[in-house]
């Protein structure tokens, strides 16, 4: 379901490849039970209704509010899917997919009626002739949406995944993050989803969220788009919550029956002994085993290419990884499956990990009892002899160019094992579960290169915008050619991957004064604005003892947000015109948690040399500060 009352725009089935409606179809065949997720479309730093009249980025829909998407949510109507629709959505840059959801399902017959119900509703809305009315039912029927999406979540039965069908019609890959979370926890549920160009189906359990929030009651959730174009397109079946009969637990993806072209291979998992390496582990010992000749290119390329290594072997898990380190392959292999398990079991845990399907999976071994009993237990992995390794990059299915990106593929499905792993061991103290995510400041001057971005961040930001101030680019221009003022970008990312720029500060060289402090809502609550704040106290006490001066103009939107200032000890000297009077005092100790790595860029930007007039203005402040702070 979705937000069918502002988005009335159609198109035709024809504008997608006929074999890429025949996946989309294939769901409808194994799902029996489904949730009505209300979708909409969403920023990712709306704080409604204010950023209508303050963002110069805000563009409006027939009813008023912000359209986060080039044109909207684009029905294609496509019978036989499984929602018998599929939506094409061109992303505006800091556009998402937003919903309150919980677990209550429907059989697809209910589900099929509410989604034609809906239909109707919003097709007669559409026809009401006086716009205020219009906009005002239309308001009143998302928010009836929403409501019933938040209320009781028992349904016909319990869905076993959450179900994510892309179409990427892109020739580079898009990564997308699933966000689940709830006001009463501060960690939340997260999974980073790589919609490869064509078709992509994702089955996240709904055990691996289970591990972090609680299901059994509302929760949000909300699908974003990572470091984008503007404009970026994408095509949407199935995003709700299923029960997928083709879904097993040691699966998170399992796709259906391969068309008749030749699929991409995703992941290829290689047997050890006699395989990989020349000897058998457990009987020659791990100085007599010899890794197989051009083994070592073979991999990098494989690598090179965005195909993803594995492992499946019988061995002793310790001593096998020994001996690729000493090869020095070992960070090549994901989720490496080395036991004495059988090893169909290990590549469906492999598949899971890597939230693949099984027929994007090409299984190396030689031994043909081995392949035999992976085709069994997976009968759509694909097998190969060992003998025919050295033909492998030339196999049709193992065909991919070797760019930027996908030489970084293993790096993007490294960070979210860390991830995964970091959210099932952390389940109480949240500053240890901060200090285990490895966050990393980056701080920049403001250039002509970033000066756009910068431009966006100061139009959307608005819980952790501290002044209130919205800049034109004409207004940032004017900044850069100003001797009397130090401008800082902040970049963030953490062992999950980049936030992007999220951050933009300004100090006022004359007093040392901080007048401009904002921060995109998507790094709130991991303490990296106490990180910044207290880096660039100790930055400019080593020029100018005294007092660190901040304006703070508080409001509604940013008051829980602004509680840092207090968290690290600034005093208010007082107000005027709404705007707050912080210093931070001389003697007291600058504090640091250590939670965030500052990588300070901008060493060069901080003036050796505040003018010796200004100099004298500072230490009269901070004498009569003394005196406040007594």
């Amino acid at each position: 379901m979705y937000e069918t009352e502002a988005n009335h725009g159609v198109s035709f089935q024809g504008e997608l490849p006929a074999d890429v409606v025949a996946r989309f179809a294939e769901s409808r065949q194994t799902v029996t039970l489904r949730t009505l997720i209300p979708w909409s479309e969403h920023c990712t730093e709306c704080v409604w209704p204010t950023c209508f009249t303050t963002c110069d980025l805000y563009s409006p829909r027939a009813d008023g509010k912000c359209r986060r998407f080039v044109d909207g949510m684009v029905r294609i109507d496509c019978p036989g899917t499984l929602n018998s629709y599929i939506l094409r959505i061109s992303f505006k840059r800091w556009g998402k997919l937003w919903s309150p959801a919980n677990l209550k399902t429907y059989s697809l017959g209910d589900a099929d009626r509410a989604e034609q119900r809906d239909l109707r509703v919003a097709t007669f809305l559409n026809t009401v002739p006086i716009a205020a009315i219009r906009n005002n039912l239309t308001s009143k029927r998302y928010s009836m949406k929403k409501r019933w999406a938040a209320s009781d979540a028992s349904g016909e039965g319990r869905p076993n995944c959450l179900l994510i069908e892309c179409y990427n019609p892109n020739p580079a890959s898009v990564s997308i993050t699933v966000t689940a979370r709830q006001d009463s926890s501060p960690i939340p549920f997260q999974a980073l989803l790589m919609m490869e160009p064509g078709f992509n189906r994702h089955r996240v359990a709904v055990a691996d969220f289970e591990r972090v929030i609680d299901v059994s009651t509302q929760f949000g959730i909300d699908l974003t788009p990572n470091e984008i174009a503007d404009g970026l397109t994408l095509y949407f079946g199935a995003m709700d919550f299923v029960n997928d009969t083709a879904f097993a637990p040691s699966a998170r993806q399992v796709d259906g029956p391969r068309p008749a072209f030749t699929k991409p291979c995703k992941c290829i998992v290689w047997d050890l002994d006699n395989t990989l390496w020349e000897g058998i582990l457990v009987e020659d010992g791990a100085e007599k085993v010899r890794l197989r000749a051009g083994m070592a290119s073979i991999l990098k390329e494989l690598d090179d290419r965005g195909i993803l290594l594995s492992i499946a072997s019988k061995n002793n898990h310790d001593e096998a990884m020994a001996v690729l380190r000493r090869f020095g392959l070992d960070e090549y292999f994901l989720s490496p499956q080395i036991s004495w398990n059988p090893k169909s079991e290990g590549i469906q845990r492999i598949a899971t990990s890597l939230n693949i399907g099984l027929d994007s999976i090409l299984f190396v071994d030689d031994s043909p009892f081995e392949r035999e009993q992976v085709q069994s237990g997976c009968r759509d992995t694909m097998v190969l002899d060992a003998a025919e390794y050295q033909n492998i990059l030339q196999r049709p299915d193992c065909q991919a160019p070797v760019t930027e990106e996908s030489k970084k593929r293993r790096l993007f499905y490294r960070d979210q094992e860390r991830r995964d792993l970091t959210q099932k061991d952390f389940h109480g103290e949240y500053v240890a579960f901060l200090r285990d995510c490895n966050l990393r400041l980056t701080i920049r001057p403001m250039t002509e290169a970033n000066l756009e971005r910068v431009h966006e961040l100061t139009q959307r930001t608005n819980q952790m915008n501290f002044s209130g101030n919205r800049y034109s680019r004409d207004h940032l221009r004017r900044l850069l050619n100003r001797s009397d003022v130090d401008t800082y970008v902040l970049d963030c990312e953490d062992r999950f991957g980049s936030y992007g720029t999220i951050g933009f500060c300004l100090i006022e060289r004359r007093e040392v004064c901080m007048t401009d402090l904002m921060f995109s809502c998507r790094i709130q609550a991991k303490r990296v604005e106490h990180a910044f704040l207290s880096h660039l106290i100790k930055r400019y006490r080593q020029i100018v003892p005294g007092l660190f001066f901040v304006n703070y103009r508080k409001s509604k939107k940013n008051a829980e947000p602004g509680k840092v200032f207090a968290d690290l000890g600034f005093q208010v000297l007082g107000e005027t015109d709404g705007v707050t009077r912080l210093a931070f005092p001389p003697e007291i100790e600058v504090p640091d948690d250590g939670i965030v790595e500052m990588v300070d860029l901008a060493a060069g930007v901080l003036p050796e040399a505040i003018p010796s007039s200004s100099l004298q203005s500072i230490e009269l402040c901070s004498t009569q500060g003394d005196k406040i702070f007594d």
